[in-house]
């Protein structure tokens, strides 16, 4: 290279000394300024400083984005002077909304020239945003502990056993399906065996009506031993309109602890009676079903609960797989944000689950006597399994060099999307899941669902003694079940 000529590479001058300070040049320009700071408990902390050179392509950004949403008469949208936009928009205005997409810019290229691991989101704190002036900002994130990786060529679990379906197990779903399409019509008669009837009830103990316990049109098969045992014989005989109260013992092995093995007072009501006809199992509801005779109904069946038992079985074994795994896997400081996080992305699957169910959570919580930090605390043992889980498979994916292709990440995008689209739940969002689904956070996770799945798939072949790989024959619209590690 001539002397005095500088290459369009970036030349990087580095300082040590308690904290290291690097100034990166592009073309002679100052992109950036990062001073770093390693903090206790595993947290690192980085000061980014944006030079006024590099912060004008944001502004521009910015106005753009800004003029085009609340159009300045006497302009295109998207076509207004930086200097006409400052006076009607507000310069403060434009450079808030240039410092968003300036940190998310800045912030893993400072990760990345600093060659820091971090495993959260980082906590954004604005030093300085003014005119004329550099855009100062701090990030704080948990750098990766030392994980100590065990060598998964010597840790092995014994393979699947063989699954075999029983024919009563066959038997009980055809049951389960006659039953699904049983015809209805309401009788004004007493309720007996194997009727529907929707009744209202409430039950009392020790005469405090407790959480749960009420209901209004709730429908029950007698039969179906769907209440605590003597619950649906009480009901027998009861006709439209007809109350009863009587009382019960609620099992000693009941899932509420509280009223386990108490004795209970119900007061119901009869709304309606209803005389089920159920179909019997033969070649016209198989063809019902699309299928051409009652002998390819119960096949269809087995091979659905071949594949549902093996689908558990193996998610069984990837437990235990995972569990040998971490138990000969050393960590180092696992920082404290990690674990809370984690608890707190516990509570929330809890919470959507529980509203999947039509249930609110603060009815749940209440049955349970407990707080929203009670739980926290039930699931930090989890939590920590699921953070050293991540930690593994990440450092396994860095020694193996696994990594996602674009390719790749753009099928796992498509695939996402178009379930997006197949749901009418978000028909009224894709503009703005369409948006999202392709910005670099998007890419970045879809990255991490492609390496997890490499990595579970490596340690099957490792681990299982004579695993056979049976290759997807479907696409991956969603994850394989991720292992508890319970």
């Amino acid at each position: 290279m001539p002397e005095g000529k500088v290459s369009n590479c970036l030349i990087i001058i580095q300082y040590r000394d308690r904290v290291n300070r690097n100034l990166i040049y592009q073309n002679n320009l100052p992109l950036m300024k990062i001073t770093r700071q390693d903090l206790p408990k595993s947290q690192v902390e980085l000061i980014i400083e944006i030079s006024l050179d590099e912060l004008s392509p944001y502004i521009e950004q910015a106005v753009n984005e800004i003029s085009t949403q609340k159009p300045i008469a006497g302009f295109r949208p998207g076509k207004v002077p930086v200097e006409i936009a400052k006076q009607h928009i507000g310069e403060m205005t434009i450079l808030q909304h240039a410092s968003n997409q300036i940190i998310a810019d800045t912030y893993y290229k400072a990760l990345e020239q600093e060659k820091i691991e971090t495993v959260d989101q980082p906590r954004i704190d604005v030093i300085k945003l003014a005119p004329n002036n550099p855009f100062i900002y701090k990030a704080t994130a948990s750098l990766s502990p030392k994980v100590t990786l065990a060598d998964i060529k010597t840790l092995k679990v014994k393979n699947l056993d063989k699954i075999e379906v029983k024919d009563d197990e066959v038997q009980k779903v055809l049951e389960d399906l006659r039953n699904m399409r049983a015809t209805e019509a309401a009788v004004d008669r007493p309720a007996k065996e194997s009727d529907k009837v929707e009744v209202d009830f409430e039950t009392f103990v020790d005469k405090i009506a407790i959480p749960g316990g009420k209901a209004e049109k709730y429908p029950l098969i007698i039969g179906s031993e769907k209440m605590i045992p003597g619950f649906e014989a009480q009901v027998i005989g009861l006709k439209k309109g007809e109350e009863k109260e009587f009382e019960l013992t609620f099992p000693k092995k009941y899932h509420n602890e509280n009223i386990a093995g108490k004795k209970a007072h119900f007061k119901v009501k009869v709304n309606e009676v209803y005389e089920r006809s159920i179909p019997e199992i033969n070649d016209d509801l198989a063809k019902s079903l699309g299928l051409k005779s009652a002998d390819d109904l119960k096949l269809s069946i087995k091979h659905n609960l071949e594949h549902e038992q093996e689908h558990q079985a193996r998610h069984k074994k990837d437990v235990e797989m995972v569990n040998l795994l971490l138990d000969k896997t050393g960590f180092g400081d696992i920082p404290d944000t990690l674990i809370s996080d984690e608890t707190y992305k516990m509570v929330e699957e809890l919470k959507d689950n529980i509203a999947q169910q039509g249930l609110r959570f603060e009815d749940y919580l209440e049955h349970l006597k407990k707080q929203e930090s009670d739980l926290r605390l039930d699931f930090a043992a989890d939590a920590l399994k699921r953070v050293k889980t991540a930690l593994a498979i990440r450092t396994i994916a860095k020694q193996e060099h696994i990594e996602a292709t674009d390719k790749e990440i753009d099928q796992e995008r498509d695939l996402t999307l178009n379930s997006y689209k197949l749901n009418p739940a978000f028909a009224t969002q894709m503009d703005h899941l369409e948006k999202n689904i392709n910005s670099e956070g998007a890419r970045r996770y879809f990255a991490n669902v492609i390496v997890n799945r490499k990595v579970m798939d490596l340690l099957r072949k490792t681990m299982i003694d004579g695993y056979e790989d049976h290759s997807c024959d479907h696409e991956h619209d969603e994850d394989h079940d991720e292992p508890e590690t319970k």
